[in-house]
C-alpha cells in the first residue's frame, strides 16, 4: 500500500481527493492536513510514502512547506493544482524549485466527461512517483547561478559546425533545465529545442516559468517555424516535435514513441538525420529509456552527445540507458553542462 498525505485548505477538496485515491486499492490516505505546518509535523510523526501538496494555504504555503521537509524529512511530493492558468502554473513550478517531483491538475468533477481520464493521470503519478527515493536537500542547491565550467574537458569541437541544442528530460527535468538555460547568454548563436515530458496543460506556464529566469526567448513549438538563434522551443503536449531542412520546426500528431508523445527519441532521430554532426544532443534526468537510443544514433552521426550525471539525477534512468549503451560523450552535473554549452557557443563566434 502507498500511504499518502492530502495537504489541502478545502475541506471540499480533501474529501474529493481522498475518494479519488482511496478508489485504488493500492493507495491508503493516512492523513490530512489543512495548513503546510500541519504538513510538516504530520511527516515527522508518521512518515508517508507521498504528499499531494496544494499551493495557496493559510499561514505557511505549499512552497514552504516542501522546501522544509525536503530538508529535513525527504518525502516525495506531487503538486495537485486545481488552475490551469499560466501564472498560476508558474507559481506551482517553484515548488519543483523547492523539491517537488511532479505537478499535475486536479481532476475535474465525477459528472465531467474527462473525470476518469484524469483520476487514472492522478492515480498514475502517485504511484510512479512514490517510489522515487528523494534524498535530503539543502538550500544552496536552490541557486540556479551556477559559475560554467571554463574549458570542454574532452569533448572534441574541431571542424564542428554547431547549428543546433536538442535536450530531453523527463522527471526531475525542469528544475535542471531551469539551471541551464539561466547559464546561457543571450546572444547564444544556435536555437535549442527541448521535449520535457510533462502533465498536459501545464505548458504555457512551464514556458512563462523558465523565460522568468532565462536570458533566452523561451517558445512553445509551432508547425513550420524557422527556427533561430537565442530561442528556446518546447516540445507542444501530444504531438511529435522534429526539424526539417531549414532549419524549421514540424509537428504532427503521430504514435507515441516509448509510450510518450512527444517522445525524446523522436526529436533526436530527427536531429541526427537533418543536422548530423552539426548538432549537441542532452539527456537528462527521468524515468524510463526514452532518449537513449536516439542519442546513439545522434553521437553515431558525429553529433556531441552529454547526459546528466546520476548523482544529480532525481531519476538516472534515461540518462542511465543512455550511458548503459555508449550514447554519451560526457556525463555531467548540470552546472557543468551548462558550462560546457556556454563555453562551446563562445567558440562559435570566435
Amino acid at each position: 500500500m502507498i500511504k499518502v498525505l492530502i495537504v489541502d485548505d478545502s475541506r471540499v477538496v480533501q474529501e474529493f481527493m481522498t475518494h479519488l485515491l482511496s478508489s485504488d486499492p493500492d493507495i491508503q490516505v493516512i492523513g490530512i492536513a489543512g495548513t503546510g505546518a500541519e504538513a510538516i509535523e504530520f511527516v515527522k510523526e508518521k512518515r508517508p510514502d507521498l504528499i499531494t501538496m496544494d499551493i495557496h494555504m493559510p499561514g505557511m504555503d505549499g512552497y514552504e512547506a516542501t522546501r522544509i521537509i525536503m530538508e529535513t524529512i525527504p518525502t516525495p511530493v506531487i503538486i495537485v493544482s486545481g488552475s490551469l492558468e499560466a501564472h498560476e502554473v508558474a507559481n506551482s513550478f517553484k515548488l519543483l524549485e523547492a523539491g517537488a517531483l511532479a505537478i499535475v491538475l486536479r481532476p475535474p468533477g465525477m459528472a465531467d466527461p474527462g473525470f476518469a481520464a484524469a483520476r487514472n493521470v492522478l492515480i498514475q503519478y502517485v504511484k510512479l512517483m512514490s517510489e522515487i527515493k528523494v534524498v535530503r536537500r539543502f538550500p544552496k542547491q536552490m541557486n540556479h547561478k551556477i559559475r560554467p565550467i571554463q574549458k570542454l574537458q574532452s569533448v572534441n569541437t574541431e571542424n564542428k559546425d554547431i547549428q543546433l541544442i536538442a535536450i530531453g528530460a523527463s522527471t526531475g527535468g525542469p528544475v535542471v533545465l531551469l539551471t541551464i538555460l539561466s547559464n546561457l547568454p543571450k546572444d547564444l548563436p544556435v536555437p535549442v529545442l527541448i521535449v520535457q515530458h510533462i502533465a498536459r496543460g501545464f505548458l504555457n506556464g512551464f514556458r512563462d516559468w523558465l523565460a522568468g529566469s532565462s536570458k533566452l526567448l523561451v517558445n512553445i513549438g509551432k508547425d513550420g517555424d524557422l527556427i533561430e538563434p537565442g530561442n528556446v522551443y518546447l516540445a507542444p503536449d501530444d504531438l511529435q516535435m522534429g526539424i526539417k531542412p531549414g532549419p524549421r520546426i514540424t509537428l504532427g500528431k503521430l504514435p507515441p514513441e516509448n509510450n510518450l508523445c512527444p517522445s525524446v527519441d523522436f526529436l533526436f532521430r530527427s536531429v541526427a538525420e537533418v543536422m548530423g554532426p552539426n548538432a549537441i544532443g542532452v539527456l537528462l534526468t527521468g524515468m524510463g529509456k526514452d532518449g537513449a537510443r536516439e542519442l546513439k544514433n545522434m553521437k553515431d552521426r558525429g553529433a556531441i552527445t552529454i547526459v546528466q550525471d546520476e548523482a544529480s539525477c532525481v531519476v538516472f534512468g534515461m540518462p542511465g540507458e543512455a550511458v548503459r549503451i555508449g550514447a554519451a560523450d560526457q556525463v555531467l552535473a548540470p552546472d557543468k553542462i551548462a558550462g560546457v554549452l556556454s563555453v562551446l557557443c563562445q567558440n562559435i563566434k570566435d
